[in-house]
């Protein structure tokens, strides 16, 4: 059965990296914003493995730098971003055939969702307050 949510400690032991690490890049790289349980406890979903394993290749396989991790994730943002509003529904599928395309979408994918559920957040706590 596959699980829905990753602690940090199950994280930790696919990366092959310690927990402080993957703290650390949580404050480092601003899309990767784990959710937490009400015992602060954080819950890593495949989007954010998938990003972490990004970031690990990066940093360990590529020597990138932090800061250089941090722009060429932001660069790939903006040019999928710009490549989803120019293109047409079936040019966008013929660019999904490129090599390495569907990382990035899945990237995107995952900050979609990151952002929903900040969203979602958001709309619980308004709700709790004006009850």
């Amino acid at each position: 059965m596959k699980k829905y949510y990753y602690t940090i400690g199950e994280v930790s032991n696919l990366l092959g990296v310690k927990p402080h690490v993957i703290r650390y890049w949580e404050g480092e790289f601003p899309v990767l914003k784990p959710k937490k349980s009400e015992g602060r406890i954080r819950k890593y979903s495949e989007d954010h493995i998938h990003l972490l394993r990004k970031i690990h290749d990066m940093l360990y396989n590529q020597r990138f730098t932090i800061e250089g991790a941090r722009q060429k994730l932001k660069q790939e943002r903006s040019t999928i971003r710009a490549i989803a509003e120019d293109a047409q529904p079936e040019q966008l599928s013929l660019k999904l055939d490129e090599p390495g395309s569907t990382d990035d979408i899945y990237f995107v994918l995952s900050e979609v969702r990151n952002d929903l559920d900040k969203m979602k957040t958001l709309c619980k706590q308004y709700l709790r307050k004006h009850k």
